[in-house]
């Protein structure tokens, strides 16, 4: 139930940046940076609350399972590089965060250029992360009917001009306005890289590979955020429009990424079993290791 979980993960995960979107407009307004600097870091410590919630269906007989019997950091590291289906999967998903023409110059954009308001950008922020839950549910049923190489093929498709609207922003509301089918256009796309990283794991391995995935966002974000700024302060007439052009060139680059997917991994919808998958899982169970 990967496509599933990636709709649901995803929902949820969307959320958050809404909250955190427009509440961030209201905190820079009312709040010093020091207050401010307090309060994400009371935020961020609340979060080891969860590390004292074991939700015993979850993890109550993790460790009695035969992948976590005889093993050792080495042999999992070595068979998490060996399995390739691993690394198409991190470089799509690090390819959809890298977008220059996204956060960081959309601010500098619409403070510095258009002259709006400091909650501008967080408004647009949360109206843009609002639109993608359409089209997550979209996929969340979709994904039960349609494989997903076909999925991949259309969300990539449907989302390399995600941020073109931007070029053509001369107003605060008119990007508020576009921020709605920006979102709507990405949706289908990001559940389908999830679903993928998930498809991808090796068996009794989840959490690392989700955590290499995590990394890779989190990487491509600043990154990208770097690579932005760089962009937008290159020109001060062409500059925002270079970092759109620099996302639209970073999201075409997918394209061809998706073929190196093993095609067994993404030959059957959610829900349906796989022999393949099937046969990785009780090869890795008996102590050998597949690089399916």
């Amino acid at each position: 139930m990967s496509g599933r979980l990636s709709t649901l993960g995803s929902t949820f995960y969307q959320v958050a940046l809404i909250l955190a979107a427009f509440a961030s407009g209201i905190i820079s307004e009312n709040l010093s940076p020091r207050q401010i600097f307090f309060l994400m870091a009371a935020l961020a410590a609340s979060i080891g609350i969860f590390g004292l919630w074991k939700a015993r269906s979850v993890l109550g007989h993790t460790y009695d399972q035969p992948l976590a019997q005889h093993t050792d950091l080495k042999h999992d590291v070595k068979r998490l590089m060996k399995h390739r289906a691993i690394y198409p999967a991190v470089l799509i998903n690090f390819l959809w965060w890298f977008n220059p023409g996204l956060y960081t110059p959309v601010q500098f954009f619409l403070t510095n250029q258009l002259h709006t308001s400091d909650d501008a950008y967080s408004n647009f922020l949360g109206i843009f992360a609002i639109s993608f839950i359409p089209t997550y549910l979209l996929y969340g049923s979709l994904c039960t009917k349609i494989p997903p190489n076909k999925l991949l093929w259309w969300g990539t498709l449907i989302a390399i001009p995600q941020m073109v609207p931007l070029a053509f922003v001369r107003s605060g509301n008119l990007a508020l306005a576009l921020a709605v089918p920006m979102g709507l256009m990405g949706g289908v796309a990001n559940a389908a890289y999830f679903d993928l990283a998930m498809r991808s794991c090796p068996a009794g391995l989840q959490g690392a590979l989700m955590m290499l995935v995590s990394a890779g966002i989190m990487l491509a974000a600043r990154g990208s955020d770097l690579l932005g700024a760089k962009l937008y302060a290159s020109s001060p007439a062409h500059g925002f429009v270079y970092c759109v052009i620099a996302t639209t060139a970073v999201y075409t680059l997918i394209l061809p990424v998706i073929p190196l997917i093993p095609k067994e991994l993404i030959a059957t919808p959610d829900g349906q079993r796989n022999a393949a998958i099937d046969a990785e899982a009780v090869a890795a169970a008996s102590g050998t290791t597949g690089t399916a």
